[in-house]
């Protein structure tokens, strides 16, 4: 889906960013602008600033700026399209679609108004399970006997779905409403010859309603309370609920993620609920089934760290796999994963209950980092004192070594791998890939035959090397003067390194004065809205972008896809970025002394500001 940037602009001069982060924040007039509590970090004392007039925010404590859409985008976790279709919904503005054809929009417009109908036949079920709990002593008897408090079961919206086959006909009168069967409310059993039977899916079990990451009730995951069978329920796959998709207890968790620092992905729903009780409401969980790189991806919008936490077991361990082959794709050097291990007799409600919170809490700082677990994996049933042993974790470890994007943790895990199998890096590669492995002598015609001595194999001394692209100019000659210009040169040809840009990167880059920041920002909604593309598909796709004239004149006689350069180019760039943000950072410092002369907490920022220049100064 490509949004027009006309419409985007439009609908950004409609929204006032005041309004739109006062609904989720506690502003106060200070000065010309509104003060408060950043929702990005935890502070005691305002240096969360957004401004009427130039409709941005910023905070001084943590650094995060941004527009409308960008504050939707980092507090709710969502896309640059969900964003803007959020946004767009409370203006009663359509969102256009340049790449769509009056039937496709036509057809995608009644699937927004089915999807906000069953939401809204959902959300009133939640509202008359919680009903129904407050009249159930049983049900209530059950979640006091879990630990849980009033407030907590208010927060996660619990329930209960009382004994009957119809009691939803109380609640929905038209009860042979379409809607009910697809909602997954209702069941509809269509016996041949014989009349269609309906009745209720979920009955007589505590409810845990499930929320998108806008707080709308998508779906339920239901539990017994004896030991009938199934112990756990979810609804079905529906068209506002798919479980490879969602995560329960996100919604709820979103503002802790940052707290606290990381993600704690645990089993079930009562887990979550537990944790949040016990003082971990940074948990959220898969809905019965296994984690989907869809999970860890809408996880890492809130958060770099995320820590899966099995049972011990057997099944324990089969789901931590389960869970390394969706992590490794998006494990970049500025992310983390671990995996958590607790002993079998105990989830994370028994253990802490049994153990303490800082039991606990260490026991998830002691957590295996993914590298490790990626070798204890393809070490497996090896038996590394033989060479057969040896040779079938190479054989192991090759598809999940190659799930990891290129960066410094994968160039580490192959020396790791080698020393393992007792072979080189390079030896390893070439038993890996023998096709790419080249002879010794195989590059004898780059050298030139300038030299009149030879050394004993016949080729020519070394000094006198010089490779196939020597004529092409090495990559700091082809450096423009300007930073930003360079950085965006680096990206159009290569937009799969927007991954392993941190979140302080791109609101570097997408807060530069137009046409960087534009276009920065544009390639950040393509990148997480179609993955990565080629600059032939870019330049299509700029087509009337404010941005387009500058992008053509950047990439005009530049050199596409010089393999040989990626690594160098992306280490160039992340020096780039951090010089970008040592000057960045001066200025805040400057900001920050000049807000210390109203108030004194600032003084704070401005030492914390002056650490991180000087820790990037002192890695350049």
């Amino acid at each position: 889906m490509s949004i027009p940037q006309t419409f985007v602009q439009e609908l950004l001069a409609r929204a006032d960013v005041v309004e739109i982060v006062g609904r989720y924040v506690q502003l106060k007039k200070g000065g010309a602008n509104f003060m408060g509590l950043c929702p990005f970090h935890s502070e005691k004392s305002p240096s969360f600033s957004v401004s009427p007039t130039k409709q941005f925010y910023h905070c001084f404590g943590c650094g995060k700026t941004g527009n409308a859409i960008g504050f939707l985008m980092e507090h709710a976790g969502m896309s640059f399209v969900e964003a803007v279709q959020d946004l767009a919904q409370q203006f009663g503005m359509q969102v256009p679609e340049d790449d769509a054809s009056p039937q496709d929009r036509a057809r995608a417009a009644e699937q927004r108004q089915k999807q906000h109908t069953l939401n809204d036949v959902l959300e009133k079920a939640c509202k008359a399970y919680q009903k129904h709990l407050k009249s159930s002593p049983r049900a209530v008897s059950y979640f006091k006997g879990r630990g849980l408090s009033g407030l907590i079961a208010k927060q996660f919206g619990l329930g209960y779905a009382p004994e009957g086959w119809r009691s939803l006909a109380s609640v929905f009168p038209a009860y042979d409403d379409p809607l009910l069967v697809e909602s997954g409310l209702v069941i509809l059993n269509e016996e041949e010859g014989g009349e269609a039977k309906r009745y209720d899916r979920f009955r007589d079990r505590v409810m845990f309603p499930i929320r998108n990451i806008k707080g709308e009730c998508i779906g339920f995951g239901g539990r017994v309370l004896g030991d009938d069978k199934p112990k756990y329920l979810n609804s079905p796959e529906t068209p506002v609920f798919s479980k490879g998709r969602e995560l329960y207890g996100l919604f709820e968790a979103r503002g802790a993620l940052r707290e606290y620092g990381y993600a704690l992905v645990t089993e079930g729903y009562m887990d979550v609920v537990a944790l949040a009780q016990l003082g971990f409401p940074n948990a959220v969980a898969t809905l019965g089934t296994a984690c989907t790189p869809e999970h860890v991806h809408k996880l890492f919008r809130f958060t770099d760290v995320v820590v899966f936490s099995f049972d011990g077991d057997g099944a324990g361990r089969r789901a931590a796999r389960k869970a390394l082959d969706a992590a490794l794709p998006l494990a970049t050097d500025i992310r983390s994963v671990k995996f958590l291990f607790l002993p079998s007799e105990h989830d994370p409600d028994s253990f802490i209950r049994e153990h303490g919170k800082e039991a606990f809490a260490r026991y998830v700082s002691e957590a295996v980092p993914l590298s490790r677990f990626l070798l204890d994996a393809a070490r497996d049933g090896c038996d590394l004192h033989t060479a057969e042993g040896r040779s079938h974790l190479s054989s192991n470890a090759k598809p999940l070594w190659e799930l990891l994007p290129t960066g410094a943790l994968k160039q580490q895990l192959l020396t790791e791998i080698a020393d393992l199998v007792q072979l080189s890096s390079r030896e390893l590669s070439d038993v890996w890939y023998p096709a790419q492995a080249k002879p010794k002598r195989a590059r004898k015609e780059n050298y030139q035959e300038n030299s009149n001595s030879r050394n004993e194999d016949g080729g020519y001394r070394p000094k006198s090397y010089k490779p196939k692209n020597s004529q092409r100019p090495s990559t700091s000659s082809r450096l423009p003067a300007n930073k930003a210009d360079h950085a965006a040169r680096t990206l159009l040809d290569n937009m799969a390194a927007l991954e392993a840009l941190s979140a302080e990167d791109h609101r570097l880059l997408c807060a530069l004065d137009a046409p960087y920041g534009p276009l920065f920002a544009w390639l950040e909604a393509q990148f997480h809205e179609h993955g990565a593309q080629p600059w032939v598909a870019l330049r299509e796709g700029l087509q009337g972008h404010e941005s387009e004239a500058f992008a053509l004149k950047l990439m005009a006689g530049h050199e596409l896809g010089v393999d040989d350069d990626a690594a160098e180019a992306a280490a160039e760039l992340r020096q780039l970025l951090n010089r970008m943000l040592i000057e960045q950072l001066k200025i805040d410092e400057t900001l920050a002394i000049e807000a210390a002369k109203a108030d004194p907490a600032a003084l704070l920022r401005y030492r914390e500001l002056q650490a991180r220049r000087q820790a990037l100064e002192s890695a350049a």
